[in-house]
């Protein structure tokens, strides 16, 4: 038998932190001649036989490249065995994300630490001795692991467990799958990687020894969470509770979780897979190899999935979406549609009795719009003596669910990080631009002025050009529409936000002076001049685009894994996370990869009042089937080994299953008769939808055609434009009209 070397933790090129677990395949009688080497030195480092392998942890790797060698100790002729050539990274990062950001707030503080110094001179996080005497800064926010035990008590609630082996009377006990009944203490290791904090957590036994983890109470499963929100980075973040979710834990699963796995943290999401390896590395270097690793997560960390699976094959195994969208740069182009349609309904014309009736905003956001869903704004309104703004006191999922959202992706002076009083000098932080574009300008870049490239962009954008030929708006509303709604200033050129947008300004102020109300972000609004001027549109940057490609911020439907995608039906909420974002995803995955076989979706009702029934722990079960399935049936496709419960389906408001099969949802995606679950779940669009976009979204510049081309085409049918409407037409659109025949022009 040759022997053979790989390793278990990382791929070769992507090795962090100094060290690896690694297996050696060799003949049982010949496992103890062998020595490992590491750069042409000899080491004392010994690996566990397991049958006719070895396994182990082995250190002492350089940063940069590294040979390891499987060498017999005494010669006889045979030399180097085998051997890998391998690259290390530190463990603060980065490996390919680029230059580290600066500043960077610490926020260790989570749990009771402070960083480690690694300078001894600003810029840095301040770090305290007694009192308030700084003795140091620090630019990584390191720790020392930690590890602790802690307990399921039965008040549901994680306590300590007492480190003098007493039983706590509240302490709560879990059945494992192989019929155990065991105390519910978990082990937690918290620490450092990629400059993030980091969680592992999995059931272990009273007393072991935390330098020598007990996993006879693993599984084997590892569970990877990932957290959701809107961030726009310079923040180490926060370990988010669920990394110790009982559910999950009291199954036998582990659960590695990161700050930077967590959507509200940042949204550089190179940056965040990166931080995925790594800490899967440090789980396996810990606690071994896991029989499969899948992703769990909602919102943000739904994207967080499909994004890693794309870009970071290998870390995951199977994938648990909630609630999830495509990715978020393609959702920023029509959420930054919101504010400016919500301010020509609003404000531009404000006149017209349509828009107060907030099922008519529909017809231009192409979301949902709710009555019982109150615009708190339009309830402020009156008390601001204003005759102005003529608002919907119904509320669109724009205003209930994106409200805010565009300023923070694109305005360089609204963000804000916690915990940023402690860095110095303060001068740094006044300097930050806070978006998101900002926060991932090692991909976007920088344009002339200094400031990060953007992709937003609605140069030839018809809005409301959908409702205008099924004749819910009148063309001339569409040509006023056009003519008024604008775009958004450079990010240079933006000002701060106001009420309510700005946390500094509050209601009393803006009752002292109104100008400060601004739900709309007005004031970093492109208008028009005057009255016979069509306002200005926004131009985004082609190189930003093509990046945004690259790199693999924008999903592009490569997901082979198992996958079920899982939501709660929220659309009489006008909640932002808008249910036909999971046929978006299937719509790429069915256009990247012929099939969507192994992407199974379930919706589950609600209804306002009613306490929603959650099924994100049932998914899990599932998954934990098809996966055994794809075990014992290796030759078969992924979507072949699905069980019988994961197939598409739909429950109602109290968990019942409504409908299941491969049609429930036909007449979304196809022009099949409307199924069961199609029928009983009604979906909405977006603006760009409305605008004639494609229904899976992901068009960040569209390709050009002049007015008089698309006259020829007939794509305003049935509406037949006089020679004022296309005068009209063509001054609003000088550069012509969306073809939305042909692909992104911002695509590479």
């Amino acid at each position: 038998m040759t022997v053979s070397i790989r390793l278990l933790s990382s791929a070769p090129q992507w090795v962090s932190g100094g060290d690896a677990r690694i297996e050696v395949r060799a003949a049982p009688d010949l496992q103890a001649e062998l020595e490992i080497w590491i750069n042409g030195r000899k080491t004392s480092q010994t690996l566990v036989t397991r049958g006719d392998r070895l396994e182990g942890v082995v250190s002492g790797f350089d940063v940069g490249d590294n040979t390891l060698e499987v060498r017999h100790a005494h010669g006889q002729g045979l030399g180097v065995s085998a051997s890998l050539r391998l690259t290390n990274h530190p463990i603060e990062g980065p490996m390919s994300s680029g230059p580290h950001q600066h500043p960077f707030v610490c926020t260790t503080n989570q749990f009771g630490l402070q960083p480690k110094i690694d300078v001894d001179t600003p810029p840095g996080y301040a770090v305290r001795g007694e009192g308030v005497t700084i003795v140091g800064y620090s630019r990584n926010c390191s720790i020392d692991t930690v590890v602790a035990y802690l307990y399921w008590a039965a008040d549901n609630s994680w306590k300590a467990l007492p480190p003098d082996g007493s039983v706590p009377a509240d302490m709560t006990q879990v059945t494992l799958a192989d019929g155990r009944t065991v105390d519910f203490i978990v082990r937690r290791e918290v620490g450092t990687i990629n400059r993030f904090l980091y969680s592992l957590a999995m059931l272990a036994p009273r007393g072991e020894d935390p330098a020598h983890p007990d996993t006879s109470l693993w599984n084997g499963r590892l569970n990877y969470y990932f957290q959701g929100g809107v961030g726009v980075g310079h923040s180490q973040g926060a370990v988010h509770g669920r990394s110790l979710e009982p559910e999950v834990l009291k199954r036998g699963y582990a659960i590695a979780h990161s700050s930077g796995n967590v959507t509200s943290t940042h949204y550089n999401l190179q940056l965040a897979g990166e931080t995925a390896m790594m800490t899967k590395e440090r789980f396996i270097e810990r606690y071994g190899v896991p029989l499969y690793t899948v992703g769990l997560g909602g919102s943000g960390g739904a994207i967080a999935q499909y994004i890693l699976a794309q870009n970071n094959p290998g870390v995951l195994d199977a994938a648990l979406p909630i609630q999830s969208y495509p990715d978020m740069i393609s959702q920023v182009t029509h959420v930054g549609d919101c504010e400016l349609l919500e301010h020509y309904m609003d404000v531009t014309d404000r006149n017209n009795e349509r828009w107060k009736n907030v099922k008519n905003r529909v017809l231009l956001v192409g979301m949902n719009g709710e009555p019982a869903v109150v615009d708190t704004m339009s309830l402020v309104k009156p008390y601001l003596g204003l005759d102005g703004p003529s608002m919907s006191t119904g509320s669109t999922e724009c205003v209930k669910g994106w409200r805010g959202v565009h300023p923070l992706v694109m305005n360089p002076l609204y963000g804000r990080a916690a915990n940023s009083a402690n860095y110095v000098p303060q001068s740094d932080i006044a300097t930050i631009q806070w978006t998101h574009y900002s926060d991932a300008r090692n991909i976007y870049g920088l344009d002339a002025d200094g400031y990060a490239r953007h992709t937003w962009d609605n140069i030839g954008v018809q809005y409301g050009l959908k409702s205008m030929k099924e004749g819910k708006i009148t063309p001339m509303e569409f040509l006023d529409l056009n003519f008024k709604v604008g775009g958004w200033k450079r990010p240079k050129d933006m000002v701060q936000e106001v009420y309510p947008l700005f946390p500094g300004i509050t209601l009393a102020m803006v009752l002292a002076d109104p100008t400060l109300f601004d739900p709309w972000s007005r004031r970093n609004m492109t208008l028009s001049p005057a009255a016979d001027v069509p306002a200005p549109r926004t131009e985004g940057n082609l190189e930003a685009m093509r990046a945004a490609y690259t790199s693999g911020l924008v999903f592009g439907g490569n997901i082979p894994l198992p996958t079920i995608d899982s939501r709660q039906y929220l659309e009489r909420e006008a909640d932002m996370h808008n249910a036909h974002q999971s046929f978006a995803v299937r719509k790429r995955v069915l256009q990247k990869m012929g099939t969507s076989d192994h992407l199974v979706i379930w919706f589950t009702d609600t209804m306002p009042g009613v306490p929603k029934v959650d099924k994100n722990f049932v998914v899990v079960d599932v998954m934990d089937q098809w996966m055994a399935n794809i075990r014992a049936n290796p030759n078969l496709s992924v979507g072949e080994n699905r069980p019988a419960a994961a197939v598409d389906s739909c429950f109602d408001v109290n968990g019942n299953l409504i409908a299941s099969g491969p049609n429930v949802w036909d007449g979304i995606l196809d022009s099949k008769p409307s199924g069961a679950c199609t029928r009983a779940f009604p979906l909405f669009s977006t603006s760009r939808i409305v605008a004639g976009a494609p229904f899976e979204g992901g068009i960040f510049k569209c390709a050009l055609k002049s007015v008089d081309t698309a006259l020829h085409d007939g794509i305003y049918e049935p509406w037949v434009p006089d020679p004022a409407s296309i005068a009209k037409l063509k001054q609003i659109f000088p550069q012509g009209v969306c073809d939305y025949s042909r692909p992104d022009q911002g695509r590479p």
